[in-house]
């Protein structure tokens, strides 16, 4: 029998506490009720990811308007969006880009330089492609001066030469899915499993998000925080095992936590919920030294609505949950 992670216990308790009262904060915004949302000091001050990966602002985007969106796209047309979305992350590229094709771009604007023109375009009217949210890996990997030319050139490589999204739709899990991702420059661990992830989502595809993960540099960071000894345990598998603890550890400290309109937390919520996790504690803990010292972004409202939309494969059902049906809208966080 392996040796288990030892907690330590205040901030172990810290978690399943930010999980509660970050979930609790959404659903208040979901109710319509009016700020403060929490009587926490440091949620009410810093930006917090929300608890479930697949509500925040950008996911949501994607799941809506790129996963579910442009019905004519063929299933490959579909992968490439998915990832070229990712690598971007940032919401005003992909509605310029749009714009500019006046449709979603596809393998053959991909393959005739089309894409690459209408993303040349992009950066001279919007000024920036890409989120500051993930740090992405070398950009020189094709020889390009510039990262986003050699962006482009890893989705011709994977989607026109590779044919990745045929390879990708005979994925038999989400870790084959993942390292199909992997094995390709400026793709790091991170990124492949944020895009597996993404694809996952697609009507394409049901594996459970429980089957495979892969910890990011902030959930790392967290969970040196959070446990005192991982034991003989793997990040992976300290993932797992909180995705397995979490119905008692809510239980014990009496703490609500309803989940997504019933769906309970997986492991890429718990990865997730490592890293957030991570930063609380550096307001909350700062005698918890790590390389990172302070929060950056202090949160603002959005003024811009985000309409729910989720995977219709997971059957959650917001109107079922007590919260005001139509319209269904919260301001983004």
């Amino acid at each position: 029998m392996r040796l288990p992670p030892v907690p330590r216990r205040e901030v172990y308790d810290l978690y399943w506490y930010f999980a509660s009262e970050r979930q609790r904060i959404f659903e208040r915004r979901v109710a319509g009720n009016t700020e403060p949302w929490t009587d926490d000091p440091i949620l009410q001050a810093f930006k917090f990811c929300n608890v479930f990966r697949a509500v925040d602002r950008v996911s949501q985007f994607l799941i809506r308007h790129v996963a579910y969106g442009n019905e004519c796209s063929s299933p490959a047309d579909r992968i490439f969006q998915v990832v070229a979305f990712r690598l971007f992350s940032r919401i005003e590229t992909w509605k310029t880009l749009l714009d500019l094709l006046g449709h979603a771009p596809t393998l053959d604007d991909l393959a005739s330089g089309v894409f690459e023109t209408c993303i040349e375009r992009v950066r001279q009217t919007n000024g920036r492609l890409y989120t500051g949210a993930f740090i992405l890996c070398a950009t020189d990997a094709y020889g390009e001066s510039l990262k986003h030319l050699n962006h482009v050139r890893l989705l011709q490589h994977m989607f026109v030469k590779d044919s990745l999204g045929v390879s990708l739709l005979e994925s038999r899990s989400l870790g084959e899915m993942f390292r199909l991702l992997r094995a390709y420059p400026l793709i790091g661990d991170f990124m492949a499993y944020q895009c597996a992830i993404d694809i996952n989502y697609t009507a394409f595809f049901d594996f459970s998000e429980n089957d495979f993960t892969c910890p990011g540099p902030g959930a790392l960071r967290g969970m040196k925080k959070v446990f005192e000894s991982v034991g003989e345990y793997s990040p992976e598998d300290v993932i797992q095992w909180m995705v397995d603890r979490q119905d008692d550890e809510f239980r014990r400290l009496r703490l609500p936590f309803r989940g997504l309109w019933g769906r309970r937390l997986h492991a890429i919520d718990c990865q997730g919920l490592f890293c957030e996790t991570d930063k609380y504690c550096r307001e909350a803990m700062p005698e918890l030294a790590s390389n990172r010292r302070r929060i950056k972004a202090r949160f603002v409202a959005s003024p811009e609505p985000l309409t729910l939309f989720f995977p219709p494969k997971w059957k959650v059902d917001p109107h079922g949950a007590g919260i005001p049906s139509s319209p269904f809208v919260l301001r983004a966080p």
